[in-house]
């Protein structure tokens, strides 16, 4: 999973995660829908890209960048227990809220935000009422993540006027910084970047920064993790991999997909889910060039920047769930073993024992095993059979760097292929198809 962020910027599909014959509609001068038989919110509810890959995607369409600190992109606080040992995914308890905003998860903040809105005058006129003063995501939120690495470091010593913030402030605990967003602190709502799935390093003080230390002695350095993460940063990348990516969270990741992407982002839908922000945070809501006031222009410019902003409204109506594997009512329930579960393999290795006669035996090292309904067919090295009948081989490694396709039973050629001299030679090769091959070798070019 390390790789798949590079990999979204490598593959067939547009910069929108989109392939050319997906229609994106336009509304209002921005990105309401995702529809088409293809589109990659299709995909993503058949299962076919994952959680990770679907937010990255989203982010990606709602303008939200690694080259911008003040539009990145923003993933969801999915879990709610950093105290035990061992992290239960089929309990939901275990899970953060994710129809609730930040500001939401527990039931006094949620009362005070309330009241904030409700009690909210403006004797000017000119700031709508809202329940959240500062933004989920931000600048210096990514900064303070992301403080142990460099160029980070510097940029968030810029951003705070040249020294790090007081070690009481920083990012210093998983744990802490979950119940600072969900519970503790009223300005506090942030939510996650990507790297806390996919990016260990962010979590270790390696470059030995002098962080500070609390009020109460403890010297900062490397991220605290919870328990569950047995002191690995790596292990809590998995974990916290493996959460995103599981059946709870795949159930109701559309919702939090609706507060932050789609209908519940504005409008009476935001009033009633309490998801309103300082009307600065929304694009389009200012006119920057039309205000006449240098020092409120600057001010605003400022605010702006400093704070957040909240990404484009990609759906104008409730974004569809994921088909996971069984729910009822919303939810996750339990999945009954199959018939055979207690038969696989790898749960009785003991039991493994070799086959009594050779089930094929070859005059050169085994290079490919295709099980069929035929049985269980292999050829040699440099070899690989031809789908769907396997009844042929495709051969190459010879002197003259030709290529041969060949009978499986006989072994005899039936056709040979020569003048390939400008692949090079063929180190590998696959057939998806009876119509096409793909090699690869000396040449680095993939044929």
């Amino acid at each position: 999973f390390l790789a798949v962020v590079p990999s979204l910027a490598d593959s067939s599909e547009s910069v929108s995660g989109q392939r050319p014959n997906t229609s994106v509609e336009q509304g209002s001068g921005l990105l309401s829908t995702l529809v088409g038989e293809k589109s990659v919110t299709q995909r993503w509810e058949r299962g076919e890209i994952s959680n990770f890959q679907y937010l990255m995607h989203l982010n990606t369409l709602a303008g939200r960048s690694y080259n911008d600190l003040m539009q990145y992109p923003v993933f969801p606080w999915i879990l709610a227990d950093f105290d035990s040992e061992e992290l239960d995914l089929n309990n939901p308890k275990t899970f953060r809220n994710l129809s609730k905003p930040m500001g939401a998860q527990t039931d006094d903040r949620l009362t005070q935000y309330k009241k904030r809105y409700k009690d909210w005058e403006d004797p000017n006129g000119e700031t709508p009422a809202y329940h959240y003063g500062t933004h989920y995501s931000s600048a210096m939120i990514v900064a303070s993540y992301l403080v142990r690495m460099e160029p980070f470091t510097q940029i968030f010593l810029r951003l705070q006027g040249g020294h790090f913030d007081l070690a009481d402030r920083m990012f210093h605990s998983v744990r802490e910084a979950w119940l600072s967003a969900s519970k503790h602190n009223m300005a506090d709502v942030k939510e996650l970047i990507p790297e806390f799935f996919y990016l260990p390093e962010f979590l270790l003080n390696s470059n030995n920064f002098d962080l500070g230390a609390k009020q109460n002695g403890t010297k900062l350095g490397d991220v605290i993790l919870p328990p569950w993460a047995k002191g690995d940063p790596r292990e809590f990348i998995r974990v916290h991999r493996d959460a995103l990516e599981c059946d709870y969270v795949s159930a109701h990741l559309h919702e939090w997909i609706d507060l932050i992407f789609g209908y519940k982002q504005q409008g009476p839908p935001a009033v009633e889910a309490v998801n309103v922000f300082h009307h600065l945070f929304y694009e389009g809501q200012v006119d920057i060039y039309n205000i006449n006031d240098p020092l409120k222009e600057t001010a605003t410019i400022g605010f702006i920047n400093n704070f957040g902003q909240i990404p484009k409204q990609l759906f104008k109506k409730p974004h569809p769930p994921k088909r996971v594997r069984s729910r009822t009512n919303g939810e996750l329930t339990s999945i009954p073993p199959s018939s055979g579960s207690d038969k696989i393999f790898f749960h009785h290795l003991d039991n493994l024992r070799p086959s009594l006669a050779p089930v094929k035996e070859l005059k050169e090292p085994v290079g490919q095993i295709v099980c069929t309904d035929k049985g269980i067919l292999a050829v040699e090295q440099n070899k690989v059979l031809v789908p769907p009948g396997w009844s042929r081989t495709f051969a190459w490694g010879y002197a003259d760097l030709s290529c041969r396709l060949a009978n499986y039973e006989s072994d005899k050629a039936l056709v040979v292929y020569e003048g390939l001299c400008e692949w090079g030679q063929i180190l590998c090769a696959i057939c998806p198809n009876p119509k096409l091959v793909i090699t690869g070798g000396t040449s680095t070019a993939i044929c």
